[in-house]
């Protein structure tokens, strides 16, 4: 079986070119005709020698991921859907605006982590993605929006790993892949620029610090580890506060100086005044001397399974005023997308449930949250 090359990162790639006896410029040269160039055709690459061409086509391939399906909303959003084959399909969604172009990567088919308003978490998880099936995502989008915009110039500006899975959850691939990202050979993308955005797996949160410091977005949603427990399950292994010591950890390495906590909004579950004022005792205060964020509320885009809805608009706002009077940068994510299911928390894609994730949160949905002032007048009563 013949190896694909876009698998490999740089280093990756020059360990490939030493053992079919190169020195580590042709792989340079390799990794810039893949990446920056787009080319799969070893007899397109006409700076590497004949030799070594005749060398890469019997030992090497570069294969993308097949497109099934491809949407475009009418905000200009792009959602693909690509074959990762065993009847799993993952999603990519390019999301363009005036001064930046922002593409949502997958890294797993499906998610293990059974987040009660993720439509991906849902489903169940089958297995990570390789490093070379998270950036074929990346170098099939890249190239195709430049053919597809007849321009020769860079068009993906930054990168979020806020598709499906739980990024950290399948380390050894993200990070060989994060480095293509950034590496100046490939798309020389700025770390502050590509975001990993967690659930918080605070092991993988401290190696990635040390071993590929990016943008880190926090999925947050609660303000507390009783209802954190129950809208992500995996609070129950890394609680609030250690969680929010890694954070603190994660801000030595930082290409930022902040961490962004994501907040999705939801009607009558985390939405109230009081949780506003928790979340700024959270932050402010952990460990005497708070982590220094910025919050960006989502509103939760509904599917049938979830059992949840959204947050009116005019909580939301008044719910980002008392952060922002608080003095915490605060922003509303605008929902792009939703027409064609590709605004945060609904890609879904195909797969197939080894874990039976999927059927454990459906079960789960028969313990109701309750609103807050459900949960107030129990207290009183």
């Amino acid at each position: 079986m013949t190896a694909n090359l876009l698998d490999h990162d740089l280093d990756g790639l020059a360990a490939f070119c030493e053992r079919l006896g190169e020195k580590r410029f042709r792989a340079t040269q390799l990794f810039r005709w893949i990446h920056q160039k787009g080319a799969s055709d070893f007899d397109q690459m006409s700076d590497l020698a004949k030799s070594l061409r005749e060398k890469l086509k019997t030992a090497a391939h570069v294969q993308g991921l097949p497109v099934i399906t491809q949407h475009e909303s009418a905000d200009g959003t792009i959602k693909w859907l690509f074959d990762v084959g065993d009847g799993n399909a993952v999603e990519a969604v390019f999301i363009p605006e005036d001064d930046r172009g922002t593409l949502c990567v997958s890294s797993q088919a499906g998610c293990a982590v059974g987040c009660r308003f993720c439509s991906t978490g849902h489903q169940g998880f089958s297995r990570n993605l390789t490093a070379g099936e998270i950036i074929a995502q990346l170098w099939f989008a890249e190239h195709f929006l430049r053919r597809h915009l007849k321009t020769d110039e860079r068009v993906i500006s930054n990168v979020v790993m806020m598709g499906m899975g739980e990024p950290l959850q399948n380390y050894a691939a993200l990070v060989p892949a994060l480095r293509t990202m950034l590496d100046d050979h490939g798309y020389g993308l700025s770390r502050r620029r590509v975001t990993v955005s967690t659930s918080g797996v605070v092991p993988m949160m401290d190696r990635l610090g040390e071993d590929c410091p990016v943008a880190l977005a926090v999925s947050l949603h609660a303000p507390n580890d009783a209802l954190r427990d129950n809208l992500v399950p995996l609070n129950r292994k890394y609680p609030l506060a250690e969680l929010l010591d890694a954070c603190q950890r994660y801000l030595a390495h930082a290409p930022r100086d902040f961490i962004t906590f994501e907040y999705c909004m939801l009607d009558g579950v985390n939405d109230q005044p009081e949780h506003a004022h928790q979340l700024i005792d959270l932050v402010q205060r952990h460990a005497g001397r708070g982590v220094s964020c910025k919050f960006n509320l989502i509103p939760f885009n509904p599917f049938p399974a979830s059992g949840l809805t959204r947050s009116p608009h005019s909580r939301v706002v008044a719910f980002a005023k008392i952060l922002s009077d608080a003095g915490i940068v605060t922003t509303v994510r605008k929902t792009r997308g939703d027409d064609i299911d590709a605004a945060c928390g609904q890609l879904a894609g195909d797969v197939k449930d080894r874990t039976r994730v999927g059927e454990r949160i459906t079960r789960q949905r028969t313990v109701m949250l309750k609103p807050a002032g459900a949960l107030a007048a129990t207290k009183e009563s």
